[in-house]
């Protein structure tokens, strides 16, 4: 089934539709939770809630691409449960191990209108800044980055080194940050 078509059964209000997100997207959007959380209970748990707020959003919104919607949906509540679950550890495995790793280069300051207003910049010059990549760099970043794939993974999918991994990571964030710096986002 069609994206456009599931969109429409949301809009529709038609029970169907999630049970055709699942069918299309389900596991995907399972294998991004799990990759946050480790735990297959979680990731279910999270699946569903993001269905759910699809489901609440959909009155509103009409995402042209139902995947990176999803996606988006389902790794904000797993990293939200991933905090939640572990607010008191702070060993740095888990998504706050990539969100760390990025802190010196995007700036935090979303809660005002100025700095909406900053963040739709940022999200610019940061797709700016991956559609200049090589395709495999662009992979390594985005792997890392939004699906908080572990260093080891990246390795063992791109054929480099976990050293070989990091010093290209090292290299990409170097990068943003002076582009930022640079479009005075930082």
């Amino acid at each position: 089934m069609e994206d456009c078509q599931i969109v429409d059964q949301y809009w529709a209000r038609d029970e169907k539709a999630i049970e055709n997100t699942d069918k299309k997207y389900g596991r995907l959007l399972r294998s991004l939770s799990f990759s946050v959380l480790s735990s297959h209970e979680d990731a279910e748990e999270c699946t569903n809630d993001t269905y759910l707020e699809a489901w609440n959003a959909m009155p509103d919104a009409r995402p042209t691409f139902l995947g990176a919607f999803l996606s988006k949906i389902v790794r904000r509540v797993s990293i939200d449960r991933y905090r939640h679950d572990h607010r008191q550890k702070r060993g740095g495995f888990g998504p706050d191990a990539a969100v760390e790793e990025l802190t010196e280069c995007i700036p935090d300051d979303a809660e005002t209108p100025d700095g909406l207003m900053e963040n739709q910049r940022l999200r610019d010059t940061i797709n700016l800044f991956l559609s200049g990549l090589p395709e495999d760099r662009r992979v390594l970043f985005v792997n890392r980055y939004f699906y908080n794939a572990p260093i080891a993974e990246l390795a063992g999918r791109s054929g480099y080194t976990e050293t070989n991994v990091k010093v290209i990571l090292h290299r990409l964030r170097e990068q943003l940050r002076s582009l930022l710096e640079k479009e005075e986002l930082l």
